[in-house]
């Protein structure tokens, strides 16, 4: 009887020092991997995107990835072993104390380029030239959505659209569980896509309307109109003609070429697989490097996936004080997890665990790779404007609607997703979509905007393949291009919430 042929699988090692590989493709008993000149036959079935164990390892031994540790194996394991949930723990564990040790900055390609954007009176540059309604409370919710859906067939092919963000808060709310929504309200009012604003409100709820105007600041009044509901006989028609106010006062505004530096990114992970933080999160972290360092800003948040890989972040702190902002910033997300009696590592979530994630160490260590190389200028405070350029770092939970609504708040233009699992979900800024794997890319074409997982294919192609993100990232910037996002009319907001409810 003749054997079966060897099949010769694919899988990728991250860094030279790991001790694992992740499978490219599904391995099956008797596969054989080639990573690093080193060949190794495969002992069991492993589904594609998940750890492969490089060499033999003992009950405690410490596991790596990305060239850090992930986590400790409870079990032993032999050479072509799979590694994930049933034999490998997290270390995580409460606060801890960290040092700054600096280290050596990484210069990335300075390429010159510009877009076609919006110059608002602040010197900050929209890419859309839109009307956000935006309200003080829940309960007015359908009367700033039947306006803006008025206000759009009114004012089709005049201005980029008129959009209403629904949310369920405002009232009810007391301290800072109110000011979180205060404050995020108020930077979706200062944003530079909205040439103008409209602020509806009921009247008796908490979140009152002069403090929320207040909480704004320096906002060009001309471009903001507002009223309670309970004041007007019909709120629908009082929102439609301040809205023919401020498209007038719109009519004029036109696009002009601006500097790359002029662009916000936010850029954030969800729905992850293990290729994430192979493809699309490197990938998006290449353009962080390129918007950088031409003298633009970008955003990363979601602060319980740095837990595990913080210390990377801090040591790229511009100087000390901003290094002793991170700190302050990953403690204290710690504390509010153990305050509410919640371990700090209950994460990855399900579909992060079937994508071949296993541990905290893991996904954060993968995530924080949308931040590129690039060293961190600024701390944000959940709510707080950017503006500083280079990489602020954003007090905001793993929530993907919480806090990529906190990007925006903070004034990101452009938001890069990564996924590896995929999902519809997109937000008031362009939302641009960049799969992982080439998988899921061809299954949901209309929610997937980039395709990285074609770096799976072809690894040496990253540089390229950031030309072209970036190229893409400007063109939706500019409005020649619309993102899935836009074209499904996806655009949602979710406010943080912490504290009781009255």
């Amino acid at each position: 009887m003749t054997a079966a042929p060897t099949r010769l699988a694919r899988a990728v090692r991250v860094h030279p020092s790991d001790d694992v590989a992740v499978a490219v493709d599904p391995l099956e008993p008797g596969d054989v991997i080639t990573v690093g000149g080193d060949t190794v036959g495969i002992r069991e079935a492993i589904p594609a995107g998940h750890k492969v164990a490089l060499h033999a390892l003992g009950v405690g031994d410490v596991v790596h990835k990305y060239g850090w540790a992930i986590g400790r194996l409870t079990a032993a394991v032999e050479a072509g072993g799979w590694i994930h949930s049933h034999n490998l723990k997290t270390q995580l564990e409460g606060t801890l104390d960290y040092s700054y040790e600096p280290t050596q900055r990484v210069d990335a390609p300075r390429a010159e380029r510009t877009w076609e954007g919006f110059k608002r009176a602040d010197g900050r540059v929209g890419t859309r030239n839109e009307v956000w309604v935006i309200n003080t409370v829940g309960c007015v919710n359908w009367a700033a959505e039947k306006i803006a859906r008025s206000a759009n067939e009114r004012f089709a092919g005049v201005i980029d659209g008129v959009h209403a963000f629904a949310h369920p808060y405002g009232c009810s709310q007391l301290g800072d569980d109110l000011g979180h929504t205060r404050q995020l309200l108020a930077g979706l009012m200062r944003h530079p896509n909205a040439g103008g604003v409209l602020v509806l409100g009921l009247g008796c709820e908490n979140n009152q309307m002069d403090a929320l105007l207040a909480a704004a600041g320096e906002v060009d009044r001309s471009r903001i109109r507002f009223f309670n509901t309970q004041d007007v006989f019909d709120e629908v028609q009082s929102g439609v003609a301040a809205l023919d106010e401020l498209v007038e006062r719109m009519r004029d505004d036109r696009r002009e070429t601006v500097p790359a530096s002029a662009l916000v990114l936010g850029n954030k992970c969800g729905g992850s697989d293990g290729f994430s933080g192979i493809t699309a999160n490197p990938l998006v972290g290449r353009v962080a490097d390129r918007l950088t360092a031409v003298g633009g800003t970008v955003l990363l948040t979601e602060v319980p996936e740095m837990f595990g890989a913080e210390r990377v972040l801090m040591n790229r702190a511009a100087s000390e004080p901003v290094y002793r902002d991170v700190v302050g910033m990953v403690n204290s997300f710690k504390e509010y997890f153990l305050r509410h009696g919640q371990p700090v590592y209950e994460n990855p979530s399900p579909g992060n665990k079937a994508g071949g994630l296993t541990t905290l160490e893991e996904k954060s260590l993968g995530a924080i790779q949308k931040g590129g190389a690039s060293t961190v200028t600024s701390v944000l405070r959940y709510g707080q404007q950017v503006r500083v350029p280079g990489l602020a770092l954003l007090e905001a939970p793993g929530n993907d609607g919480v806090s990529s609504t906190a990007m925006v708040a903070s004034g990101a233009t452009v938001l890069c997703f990564t996924t590896g699992r995929g999902t519809p979900l997109g937000f008031p800024a362009p939302t641009i979509k960049v799969a992982s794997n080439s998988e899921i890319a061809r299954k949901k074409p209309h929610w997937i905007d980039f395709d990285a997982g074609r770096l799976l294919d072809d690894p040496a192609a990253m540089e390229r393949l950031a030309d072209e993100l970036l190229e893409f990232v400007l063109d939706v910037a500019s409005g020649k291009t619309l993102t899935n996002n836009e074209r499904n009319d996806v655009r949602e907001i979710a406010i943080w919430k912490e504290g009781v409810t009255l």
